[in-house]
């Protein structure tokens, strides 16, 4: 596989139009059809269907879509940092954050990080599901914010930053925002909408069940905005970290016997080779106020 192929083919599967994917990528329309001939011969199975001008992605297509999307992001990541560093100009680092963790509890921190560190550009990004601190080894982020700590790793710089409990999320006038202590019981009787990207969802699952409120949700989803959405409304209500609110009208209550909480921390590589820059925001982050 060459890197050639890649910007080929997202940009066939952009246009779906043979001749005008040769055009943009700046080839003939032969030279990208064999390259895309070569490509399905050593993945063994079609990208596209060719049927005259109703060409679309097979299945496989799709996923290799997805695939060299990210692909070339990170190339383009790699040019971008060659670049600055060349020409001197500020150095980017790249920080991923797990999508349950609300920003709420890191604007001004990367504020007073940014304005300590004029050098410095952050791009943040979200980690995508099964990613965590392996990115971080394998160079992809400089560090990321979990929302638990990593297996012992020696290679890894851990950085403890704040615990949050598991609260019960509510729509501000919802009848169980009057309680200062939610029972399970009560929980019980309102329609529940479940997280699916939950690092702890089988633990809150475990202690509901354990105290008779057996929920059974009718919608769930991965992405936190749209749980949020559902509870601000008044339609459903969650389980939830108590610091990663994200949409307004959405307000939280302790649920009676649960203790449930996590520690947020901050990983990057461990060690003198880690850039300068990611080390100092490590060091910030350790010394901050997070309450």
């Amino acid at each position: 596989m060459e890197i050639n192929q890649v910007k080929y083919f997202l940009n066939l599967a952009e246009t779906l139009n043979f001749t005008e994917a040769a055009r943009r990528s700046g080839v003939s329309q032969p030279s990208l059809t064999r390259a895309i001939q070569r490509l399905e011969d050593e993945l063994g199975s079609p990208l596209i269907y060719r049927d005259g001008k109703d060409s679309r992605l097979t299945a496989l297509g799709r996923d290799v879509h997805a695939e060299f999307t990210r692909i070339e992001l990170a190339l383009r990541n790699v040019r971008e940092h060659s670049e600055n560093t060349t020409l001197g100009r500020r150095r980017i680092l790249d920080i991923a954050v797990a999508p349950t963790i609300g920003p709420a509890a890191f604007a001004a921190f990367f504020d007073e990080a940014l304005n300590r560190l004029p050098s410095v550009k952050i791009n943040m990004h979200q980690l995508l599901s099964g990613e965590g601190a392996d990115e971080v080894l394998s160079g992809k982020y400089h560090a990321c914010i979990l929302p638990r700590a990593p297996h012992p790793n020696h290679k890894l710089n851990v950085v403890p930053l704040f615990r949050e409990r598991f609260l019960l999320a509510c729509a501000e006038g919802h009848a169980l925002a009057r309680n200062d202590v939610v029972g399970t019981e009560a929980i019980a009787a309102y329609p529940y909408v479940d997280r699916l990207a939950c690092e702890f969802h089988t633990e809150i699952a475990e202690h509901l069940m354990d105290h008779d409120a057996v929920m059974q949700p009718r919608f769930s989803a991965d992405r936190e905005d749209w749980v949020q959405q559902m509870v601000a409304e008044g339609r459903a209500i969650c389980i939830m970290p108590e610091r990663s609110t994200v949409v307004h009208g959405v307000t939280t209550r302790p649920v009676e016997g649960m203790s449930l909480e996590r520690e947020l921390v901050f990983v990057t590589v461990s060690g003198s080779g880690t850039a300068l820059e990611i080390r100092k925001i490590a060091q910030l982050a350790a010394r901050y106020d997070w309450a």
